[in-house]
């Protein structure tokens, strides 16, 4: 799985950039436009966090689990709109600094090992987007993909009660996706070999699974599947609106880029995530239909 130090490297690397772009609580996942693509992407962010606490069922006193928490977006919709009280947990220390000065319980651990002994257990629980970062390389190859979903859900089921709910947002692989040994960083700029070797290198650590369903089969020891729908356009917008507010002028980011020229031009992993910037390969894969994104809600049986 991507550690501590994987996940510092993407996001701590961006963390103010990223405020100073999105906001102190922006939403780093893909928005919900439902086909409307006029919305701001403000209110398709807020439209999917109603989403999510209505399909948890999420009311005032709800004890809710926020696994994989970025900056805290979901957690501050739920305790300022719906009076719930939550947990927030990240493996980025940036991210984490950022949520608690800004008065979110979040706090740097690894959700795979959370236990009923650490902070209880809870009437809902969302992960947006952790799932992406559970798999590794090196265990996608040894075949034990299915099994570090499986663990996982065994963790997700001990901390809900029976009809608990569960929301994750997660990429997944789709029918267009290369052979691994096709990845390649020195492929042709802008490549379906290229942007995939990007995107390794923009979430170190990290394999997809391979379809929702492999993920729902590994789920249903625990949970029943209550709703699935595909994000992959909405994201695309998404990645769009995130591209014109990381451009758009603000004299403290600007300076900020400017102060890490040292290091782009001394670090090459460093000008990798530059490039992921510059192309946004995330968004290249599910225009190519190489990637796919996935909303499921899972209710503990």
């Amino acid at each position: 799985m991507a550690n501590s130090s994987d996940l510092d490297f993407t996001y701590t690397t961006i963390d103010k950039i990223f405020r100073l772009s999105m906001g102190e609580s922006g939403d780093y996942s893909g928005a919900k436009y439902d086909g409307d693509f006029s919305l701001p992407l403000e209110a398709a962010q807020k439209a999917k966090h109603k989403f999510i606490a209505d399909s948890l069922n999420i009311k005032e006193g709800s004890n809710v689990l926020d696994m994989a928490c970025g900056w805290a977006p979901f957690t501050k919709y739920i305790t300022e709109e719906r009076g719930a009280t939550s947990v927030g947990l990240t493996l980025s220390s940036g991210q984490a600094e950022a949520c608690q000065k800004n008065g979110m319980n979040v706090i740097v651990k690894d959700c795979r090992y959370i236990t009923p002994q650490d902070f209880g257990t809870f009437d809902a629980i969302t992960c947006i987007g952790g799932l992406e970062h559970f798999c590794s390389v090196e265990e996608w190859k040894d075949g034990k993909q299915e099994k570090v979903y499986s663990d996982f859900f065994k963790v997700l089921a001990d901390l809900l009660p029976v009809g608990g709910r569960y929301y994750m947002q997660t990429m997944t692989f789709s029918k267009n996706m290369l052979d691994y040994k096709d990845i390649d960083i020195n492929a042709d700029k802008g490549s379906a070999s290229h942007v995939l070797a990007l995107m390794m290198k923009e979430f170190p650590g990290s394999w997809l699974p391979d379809s929702p369903e492999m993920v729902i089969n590994c789920a249903k020891p625990h949970f029943k599947l209550i709703s699935q729908s595909s994000g992959r356009l909405d994201y695309i917008e998404t990645i769009k609106q995130w591209r014109k507010k990381f451009r758009k002028f603000n004299l403290k980011k600007y300076l900020l880029y400017l102060s890490l020229l040292p290091k782009y031009l001394t670090n090459k992993e460093f000008r990798h995530q530059v490039a992921v910037f510059k192309i946004s390969p995330n968004k290249v894969c599910f225009e190519q239909e190489i990637m796919d994104h996935y909303r499921l809600v899972l209710e503990k049986v």
